[in-house]
């Protein structure tokens, strides 16, 4: 019998363009995922120590600036120990940044959301346009160059 168990997390914010972007993407590749939505269920500490661990990320790479207390907080100030940016964290999860994506192949901060692309099991199943109108997936199934 096969698990019916998603193969992929998403840790989202449906308010956030990339990371609805990045879920559709997931959704584009025919899976469909576990999404927490992690303002509304945060990470626990330990879940987010090994976030971190699979993406070889220090707690203060993962912190998001803009619309958040992190000046407020003063969480540039390196005084902040790892510890203490995970407590900031839990405290306020609006500070962890997203998407953050869990798939067989990896763990990653999924900015920009075609980052995604890099993990995910199953290829894209037809054409896929951001929400800006940015293509990212061609009618062939094939990624998108971005123009430099």
């Amino acid at each position: 019998m096969q698990s019916t168990r998603p193969s992929i997390t998403i840790f989202h914010n449906p308010a956030c363009g990339t990371s609805r972007n990045t879920l559709a993407m997931i959704r584009n590749s025919g899976e469909e995922p576990r999404v927490i939505e992690y303002l509304k269920t945060p990470p626990s500490r330990e879940t987010l120590r090994e976030l971190l661990a699979a993406m070889a990320m220090a707690p203060r790479a993962l912190l998001r600036r803009k619309g958040t207390p992190y000046d407020e907080l003063g969480l540039d100030d390196p005084k902040w120990s790892d510890e203490q940016l995970l407590d900031f964290m839990l405290a306020h999860p609006i500070l962890i940044n997203r998407p953050i994506v869990v798939t067989p192949i990896g763990t990653r901060l999924c900015r920009p959301s075609e980052a995604v692309l890099d993990i995910l099991p199953s290829p894209q199943k037809g054409p896929f346009t951001k929400e800006d109108g940015e293509p990212v997936i061609d009618a062939e199934g094939r990624r998108v160059e971005r123009a430099a």
